[in-house]
């Protein structure tokens, strides 16, 4: 999913004065027999995507007049610094605008940070009127985004790593890509001349500790485009090879820098301000023109028919916004700002992201296709082809190992009344043979037996929505736990507790030891492989339930949970969802007859 950038709304205006005018900045005065004009000049920068603060950013701007013959500068100004009124003798001008890194003394040549832009207009002042000056200050970095493929973790150690810069020979103007860095972007100024990009890979094997090293150029790099690289290793016919797939069809960027004298109408939201069922909108108010911001709205509609009008938020000085509710997945929507019931500017599109829901959540396909002891919840013959393969899976396939009775999860005809569902998942806790076992059911794959000691997990699902919530329903008849391990959070004689946990992330295999689509390892003999998700820095939003037996509901229950998301800027890759009926189960702890129903599991957009 690409990130689109919101246009910056700078505002030039530019006001003529007599020369007769009294002023009091000699400094600045040009006067000839031409007479003088009085340039006025306001910036605002709004919703920058930069390292700088909108402050920062406004403050640090360059604003450069040249006379238009190209015979020299005449003003050279920090926006911050600048007078308030500009006075120029009546000629032709150039005026330049430099923001972000290059308006910085030394511009660094590679940045993660900060991009940069430039944009020139040429103007006439004449005695006695008033010019108004546009200026369009595009990004002027080749931008790069590397994406390492799964296979260079699949077989490079750790500390593989891609250089990309501007000149081979010198560090400050390269950037390294690890895999920390994977998916990041680079900005980098490019030279007038023959403008390049100089590449180079170096990794070691884990089949035998070899190095692998590579290294290349891209000609005709062009400003302003975004160069999305995926370093991929394979194997062809026996030899090791390896390759660059470049992905070069890409637009130019539609983050710029707008000096606008008409600053009053609608602005780009980012991508990532777009949900399945609400968007964030933004607008520029001219507010010398219009004072009253309790009049300032937006107004939606997805069939341009039936519009819904909501206030608008002032989050700045000329900057509005306002949430968009009630959204559909997966629809195109135009929305329009309104000031005093007056339609302003021209409308805008966006499309929302896809409502998506898990595969097989209210748990009705359910099969024997993995063993005859115990119940499946796919099924390879199913005529859904989300529920013919693996998504959902439980420890049912390590208990039965001693039979049939040994299974923790089951398929129950228990269910809700008056949802429409026929079959529930029966999440039952007992003790196997010589250990506890709790009932669950989850995302992602159980990975193995641990001797008789316990077993691996891999949780996660590939999963790219995001979504605001869950609601499902449950019952729960439990006791006091009966069975407890030494170092377990709870003891003999607790309540027993069942337990849901959801979470969005980017977690890899490479780093919590699952697999490329469960990704996240818990082995039940080793406690350092008890993940806290919510404080895992790859983890974008989590919520838990959990509820004590003398809580809990003998009957069913809807529940429904708010996911609290940490990172609004990141697109998750994995989902994962955990149930159990006993919550320690991890540490064998538990009650030996908990008994947890779940049915209708649904992901909410709001």
């Amino acid at each position: 999913m690409e990130e689109h950038i919101m246009k910056k709304n700078i505002t030039i205006l530019a006001t003529i004065a007599m020369a007769t005018i009294a002023v009091s900045c000699a400094k600045t005065e040009i006067r000839d027999n031409r007479g003088e004009g009085a340039l006025t000049l306001a910036v605002d920068i709004d919703r920058a995507k930069s390292a700088l603060s909108q402050d920062d950013l406004l403050a640090r701007a360059n604003v450069k007049i040249y006379k238009g013959d190209y015979t020299g500068m005449v003003r050279n100004y920090k926006y911050a610094q600048a007078p308030e009124v500009i006075y120029l003798p009546a000629d032709s001008y150039r005026v330049d605008v430099e923001a972000g890194e290059l308006a910085n003394e030394t511009p660094a040549p590679a940045s993660w940070e900060q991009k940069s832009y430039k944009g020139s207009a040429k103007f006439n002042i004449t005695a006695g009127a008033t010019q108004s000056v546009q200026v369009a200050a595009n990004v002027v970095n080749a931008i790069t985004k590397v994406t390492f493929d799964q296979s260079i973790a699949d077989n490079f150690r750790d500390g593989y790593n891609f250089t990309i810069g501007v000149d081979a020979g010198d560090a400050s103007k390269q950037l390294i890509y690890t895999a920390q860095k994977s998916g990041s972007e680079g900005y980098f100024l490019l030279p007038d001349i023959d403008p390049e990009l100089s590449w180079s890979f170096s990794g070691t094997l884990d089949k035998d500790g070899s190095t692998v090293t590579n290294s290349g150029k891209f000609t005709n790099i062009e400003k302003g485009k975004l160069y999305k690289l995926t370093p991929k290793y394979t194997i062809k016919e026996g030899d090791l090879s390896f390759e660059l797939l470049v992905d070069r069809d890409v637009e130019i960027f539609s983050d710029i820098v707008i000096f606008d004298p008409v600053s009053t109408g609608l602005l780009k939201s980012s991508a990532m301000e777009i949900w399945a069922g609400h968007a964030t909108v933004h607008a520029n108010v001219d507010e010398e023109e219009y004072s009253k911001p309790e009049l300032i709205k937006f107004a939606y509609s997805a069939d341009g028919i039936t519009w819904i009008t909501v206030d608008s938020n002032r989050s700045g000085e000329g900057s509005y916004d306002a949430v968009l509710t009630g959204l559909i997945g997966s629809t195109e929507y135009t929305y329009k700002l309104v000031i005093d019931g007056q339609d302003i500017g021209t409308p805008m599109k966006l499309t929302t992201d896809a409502a998506t829901q898990l595969p097989n959540s209210n748990f009705e396909v359910t099969s024997n296709c993995e063993s005859s002891k115990y119940i499946s919840f796919y099924d390879t013959s199913s005529s859904d082809p989300t529920c013919k393969s693996k998504f959902w899976d439980s420890g049912s396939s390590a208990s039965t190992s001693v039979g049939a009775s040994g299974a923790i999860c089951y398929s129950s005809t228990d269910v809700p009344a008056g949802i429409g569902s026929t079959k529930s998942a029966l999440l039952q806790s007992k003790y196997v043979v010589i250990k506890f076992a709790a009932g669950n059911l989850f995302t992602g794959e159980f990975a193995g037996l641990v001797g008789t000691s316990g077993g691996k997990v891999n949780f996660g699902r590939p999963f790219t929505g995001r979504p605001t919530g869950v609601r499902f329903w449950y019952k729960y008849n439990s006791g006091k736990i009966d069975y407890a391990q030494d170092g377990a959070p709870a003891k003999k004689g607790d309540w027993d507790e069942c337990n849901v946990k959801v979470a969005l992330g980017t977690w890899s295999s490479k780093k919590y030891g699952g697999s490329t689509s469960c990704p996240v390892q818990v082995n039940t003999t080793d406690k350092s492989t008890f993940w806290d998700y919510p404080n895992l820095p790859e983890t974008i939003a989590y919520k838990e339930f959990a509820k004590p037996a003398n809580e809990a509901a003998t009957e069913w229950t809807q529940v429904t949970l708010n996911l609290d998301y940490t990172n609004l800027t990141a697109t998750p890759t994995h989902i994962i969802v955990s149930c159990a009926a006993s919550r320690y189960g991890d540490y064998f702890t538990g009650y030996s007859d908990s008994q947890f129903y779940i049915d209708k599991f649904e992901l909410l957009y709001e």
